[in-house]
């Protein structure tokens, strides 16, 4: 491979990293461990374990980004999340 397709490659991966979003579920005192669980599994598409292991995070950390990806994709799950009476907000 040569120099300028190289640094063509890694142009486009930067590319591709500048267009990530991330939802950040922040930890509340209302929702239950297995209400937050349930959510990502159905709103976020995690498998049991990522949920539980995001659910944890957000209870001893605050805060946990659970889904990354394109601002088009995610701004639908956020919405849910918050119509679910989560704490969530899109960076």
């Amino acid at each position: 491979m040569s120099t300028k397709e190289k640094i063509k490659e890694e142009v486009v991966v930067l590319e591709k990293k500048v267009n990530q979003h991330h939802i950040v579920l922040h930890n509340d005192e209302v929702n239950t461990f297995d209400f937050v669980i349930n959510s990502l599994i159905s709103v976020c598409e995690h498998t049991e374990e990522q949920a539980e292991q995001c659910t944890w995070l957000v209870h001893f950390k605050g805060k946990c980004t659970v889904k990354t990806g394109e601002l088009k994709e995610l701004k639908p799950r956020c919405s849910k999340l918050l119509s679910l009476g989560l704490s969530a907000e899109l960076i």
